[in-house]
């Protein structure tokens, strides 16, 4: 369905680019609830499995991540991040050691309890995108990374 008749609007967009954009913005809102809803029935976030899955998946030799790292990764500012692991470490999910090389920074490790709660979701993650996205094939998913990939790039250049 077209997104003008989605939300109901009596006229058309004034632009092809707002359009787009628009429909950028609220595709990513439907994703969002959708992703909410699937988390929770889980019980964690997208925030929390986020998290796991970057220990899994982008952890450094030691076997973890520094909360510098999980704020980049997960374009959330340094004050958030430490409250995310806060909850996460009290909740089992995580653990923080001292980094070997550098004793100054704590580096966020997974615990049996955060893989295994990790490990009992991917799978069932997985296949609820790989069912959204489906309606796209190969070539269009590349194609829509480029492309969002551009129009990410313009929005870092002109951020000023």
């Amino acid at each position: 369905m077209a997104l003008q008749h989605e939300l109901g609007h009596k006229h058309p967009f004034a632009s092809k680019e707002h359009e787009a954009l628009l429909s950028v913005y609220f595709t990513a809102n439907r994703i969002k609830r959708r992703a909410t809803n699937f988390f929770r029935d889980h019980e964690l976030t997208d925030v929390q499995f986020n998290v796991l899955s970057l220990l899994k998946h982008q952890s450094n030799d030691e076997g973890g991540l520094t909360q510098v790292e999980l704020s980049r990764m997960l374009l959330v500012n340094r004050a958030n991040i430490t409250s995310i692991v806060d909850r996460m470490e009290r909740a089992g999910f995580i653990r923080r050691t001292p980094a070997a090389n550098d004793r100054r920074y704590n580096l966020v490790k997974l615990t049996p309890r955060g893989r295994h709660c990790l490990e009992a979701t991917e799978k069932d993650y997985m296949t609820a995108v790989h069912g959204v996205m489906s309606v796209l094939s190969d070539d269009e998913l590349v194609s829509l990374i480029e492309m969002l990939n551009r129009v990410r790039e313009s929005l870092a250049q002109t951020r000023a």
